[in-house]
């Protein structure tokens, strides 16, 4: 089958180098126009682009995709039997949904109907889920709702953060995603329609979903740390600037018959970190980045900046 891609960050480039090592041609990618990263914001290709250019594929960056003639035409000249849509960014509008033969297929990291929208790794995390996975599913107007083609389950490991626990779907994906190309191209894709009454939803995160609330369990707040690692970052304060918590873990002493306020360092741990109470349970911290600073030993952290047994951070 004749590929037309679409797709933006690295997982996506994973899957396009696996079809690009396929049996199908992949015609023709798109991906998001180019944005300045970094503290210099500085113009980079994203990682999708990188590997077309490598190609020497036909590339389209368009801004935006509804009304826009010029995307059609490049669309329509290619003359793609399908569509490929791995972490693209944004809605593809029906317009062009109708322009390949075989539609638009899209690899979705959640087992939906669960987690429609655009953070379903970080939300599996936020929510405790012990199992994800990857869909590959028809695209329809209705956000995340096609029929389903092919689907993996993924377990999440209680030390998975959101690059480690995309790194595993991802990789399941490329399995569901050879199954469902074969299905298509013999014309045996089953097209089973999701449940809508076990739909839900992770929209994007805010920057503000970062703060740590002491008060809460260890446990969800390990979650949070592990979900926002890559962005915004779960973070308390100390000395009034923020502190973000990279690694951390939890269960590691029993606070039950203590009354610690939460957010109280309660121990410095060798080499590992410190301890913190928590509105149930305890939370050790591993790793921490200051604000303007770089990542570090929690336990050197707390040695340099003077952190003693009894230090109480805020919510």
């Amino acid at each position: 089958m004749r590929i037309i891609f679409f797709g933006t960050p690295q997982p996506a480039a994973d899957i396009l180098k696996l079809l690009l090592q396929g049996e199908h041609k992949v015609v023709g990618v798109v991906s998001q126009p180019d944005r300045p990263k970094g503290r210099g914001l500085i113009v980079g290709f994203s990682p999708v682009k990188e590997l077309a250019l490598r190609h020497a594929l036909p590339l389209e960056q368009p801004e935006k995709l509804k009304g826009n003639d010029a995307l059609k035409r490049f669309l329509s000249d290619l003359k793609p039997d399908l569509a490929v849509v791995v972490a693209y960014g944004k809605i593809i509008p029906a317009e062009l949904l109708a322009l390949p033969q075989k539609g638009f297929i899209n690899v979705h990291a959640s087992l939906l109907p669960k987690y429609r929208g655009a953070a379903p790794i970080q939300w599996a995390l936020l929510n405790g889920e012990k199992e994800t996975g990857i869909t590959v599913f028809k695209l329809v107007e209705q956000l995340d709702a096609g029929p389903i083609i092919a689907q993996r389950a993924v377990p999440v490991a209680i030390d998975d953060n959101s690059e480690t626990l995309s790194k595993k779907i991802f990789s399941a994906g490329e399995g569901a995603l050879q199954e469902a190309l074969s299905l298509l191209e013999r014309g045996q894709a089953g097209f089973r329609a999701q449940d809508e009454s076990k739909v839900t939803y992770a929209p994007l995160i805010a920057k503000e979903s970062g703060a740590i609330d002491w008060k809460k369990s260890a446990g969800e707040i390990h979650d949070r740390v592990r979900a926002l690692v890559a962005w915004p970052g779960a973070a308390t304060l100390l000395g009034g600037k923020p502190l973000k918590i990279l690694r951390s873990g939890i269960g590691v002493m029993d606070l039950a018959a203590q009354s610690k306020e939460p957010g109280t360092i309660v121990q410095l741990v060798k080499d590992d970190g410190f301890i913190v109470a928590t509105g149930r349970g305890d939370l050790l911290v591993r790793e921490v980045q200051p604000a303007g600073g770089k990542k570090m030993d929690a336990y050197a952290f707390a040695l340099g900046h003077r952190l003693n047994v009894g230090t109480v951070l805020p919510n």
